[in-house]
């Protein structure tokens, strides 16, 4: 098994596991975001809240909400071993996430600054790039975290695939957001979610491109925030812009 086989999202989504106190409550999915002179940990905030987005009921059976989140971390450039860090989510009674500049408690994502972890390998998706790919509806995209807890080869996340359902240029529900027909589950809630092209796909102009290399061309779409109802399919992609305008609100690290 070479890193040469290995695609660099599988071990740019990282494991999360949320605590109150030292009860587990659950566990999702995040990733390391970059942009201009700004870098932060991406999640959903429902994960960090430990509520319903819509009621804001607390999402465990018991009633409790997390204090506390452990980030499975890459500790070497091949992304085959991780360490567990934990990142606090309040300084005292105030929380030390960031939300969407306008939407607020509305945007299902939010952003923790990082702080200094000796040791540890970041792979963070480069919000500077701009989109190569054009994306349509019945397109193919994946969905790269860990349903129900699970990776492979330790903590590599999986992939799955489904496609796009909405119009991705237009909102759903005055969000932010398109829909996609993805068979996800519990734990992938917080994944980055990718368009990946391993022989050709289609620029911007409405070209046939080829990859220039043997990984294929990825691009970020956004992130994963969980299906519309629980008899669906049909789960809500935060866009990659709003992914981007979230992470402005991080202090720079110049």
């Amino acid at each position: 098994m070479g890193e040469m086989n290995l695609n660099i999202a599988s071990k740019r989504s990282l494991f999360i596991e949320l605590y109150f106190n030292g009860t587990k409550l659950s566990s999702g999915t995040a990733f390391v975001a970059s942009f201009r002179d700004r870098k932060g940990l991406i999640t959903n905030r429902h994960n960090v809240t430990g509520r319903h987005q819509e009621t804001e009921q607390p999402i465990s059976t018991h009633g409790g909400v997390p204090n506390r989140l452990v980030v499975w971390h890459n500790v070497d450039k091949n992304g085959l071993t991780w360490r567990p860090i934990e990142v606090p989510l309040y300084d005292g009674d105030e929380k030390r996430w960031f939300e969407h500049p306008q939407l607020g408690p509305r945007a299902d994502i939010v952003v923790l600054p990082l702080t200094e972890m000796p040791g540890i390998k970041l792979f963070p998706y480069d919000l500077d790039m701009a989109p190569e790919m054009l994306l349509r509806p019945a397109d193919a995209v994946s969905v790269i975290g860990f349903p129900f807890g699970q990776g492979s080869a330790g903590l590599l996340a999986i992939w799955a695939t489904g496609f796009i359902a909405s119009e991705p240029d237009f909102t759903y529900n005055d969000l932010p957001v398109m829909l996609i027909d993805c068979r996800t589950r519990q734990g992938q809630s917080g994944a980055p979610v990718v368009m990946q092209r391993n022989d050709v796909y289609r620029s911007l102009s409405g070209h046939l491109m080829t990859p220039f290399t043997r990984g294929g061309k990825t691009q970020f779409v956004g992130i994963y925030s969980g299906r519309i109802r629980k008899e669906s399919d049909l789960g809500m992609v935060w866009w990659a812009s709003a992914v981007r305008e979230t992470l402005e609100q991080v202090p720079s690290l110049a």
